[in-house]
């Protein structure tokens, strides 16, 4: 790690401390993120090499963020005094993230909302990343804009956080105690359904593009059960004949019947083509949901310029 300067911890992930840095050698700067991933005498273990050699391949993409490189650190441990072994994954540093970019609309000096071609590119981009990360099996599991980097200057978009969930087991709170936040988080999830697929990770786009319309969050829930709440009412309590098999999930209890309401009003700058695509992000059966390559050639985008990506 001596080829690495530190310049400073720039937060705690999910999975341990991040920390911006600058490689000796190059100047160039990167993301260090030590993870909490504790080897023994045989080494690293193999599901984590699995999930390591998975997120290089993966980050082949443009809109993946690229793991440079992995690196091992021997730490003393101040009980035994024995050196132990820790992983940094060596990420491009990019400086800022798609929730920063909302809030900076939203408050500052000059609240004002996202321009519509930039919310098109960006969730052009999204779904660009998701399907590359879908046709190679793998499900990310957190989608939400504070895993979604930027690069300003040249206005491209890249998923972070990706993979590690099932290596390094996901904790209910992060390091800083912060609550891991449900707002992006599909129903069947939230409702404790074990079998899921790439839906949950459509509803997390969903999510996230009507985000970046309102620039609030549409379902800002502090709950699993509150979570759901919003949702239903939005969205009208699901039934058995629009989502078969709701009903028998572990979570379902009996809920208030709402009636689904006009979503349009919910984002009320977006036209009917962007609701027309948000709607189908957000069906309750997962298996009704709208694939990644299929929104890639959904209407909203037939004004964007595809070459560029």
């Amino acid at each position: 790690m001596d080829n690495y300067e530190k310049l400073e911890k720039v937060g705690e992930g999910t999975y341990g401390k991040v920390y911006k840095a600058k490689d000796r050698s190059t100047g160039q700067l990167v993301a260090l993120k030590k993870t909490k991933l504790e080897m023994d005498e045989e080494g690293v273990p193999p599901t984590a090499l699995r999930e390591v050699s998975l997120l290089q391949m993966l980050s082949q993409s443009l809109y993946v963020v690229r793991l440079l490189c992995v690196e091992h650190a021997d730490k003393r441990n101040n009980t035994d005094g024995k050196p132990k072994p820790v992983l940094y994954l060596v990420f491009e540093y990019l400086d800022t993230d798609l929730k920063k970019y909302i809030d900076s609309h939203r408050k500052g000096p000059n609240p004002r909302p996202l321009s519509h071609t930039l919310i098109r590119s960006f969730l052009y981009q999204l779904c660009k990343g998701v399907a590359h990360c879908h046709s190679h099996g793998v499900l990310h599991r957190d989608l939400k804009p504070q895993n979604l980097l930027l690069d300003k200057d040249r206005g491209i978009l890249k998923i972070a956080d990706l993979g590690l969930g099932r290596a390094f087991t996901v904790p209910m709170k992060s390091y800083t105690h912060e609550i891991v936040t449900l707002w992006y988080r599909a129903p069947e999830v939230l409702l404790g359904s074990t079998h899921y697929s790439t839906g949950v990770d459509m509803w997390s786009v969903g999510c996230i593009f009507a985000e970046m319309v309102r620039r609030q969050a549409l379902f800002p829930g502090d709950s699993e059960f509150q979570q759901l709440l919003h949702i239903f009412r939005l969205l009208g309590t699901p039934t058995e004949k629009q989502w078969p098999g709701v009903t028998s999930l572990r979570d379902w209890h009996v809920y208030p019947q709402w009636e689904p309401q006009n979503l349009a009003r919910a984002v009320p700058s977006l036209g009917p083509d962007g609701v027309d695509l948000l709607s189908k992000m957000l069906k309750y059966d997962p298996a009704e949901r709208i694939s990644a390559k299929a929104a890639l050639d959904h209407p909203y985008f037939d004004s964007l310029d595809k070459s560029q990506f």
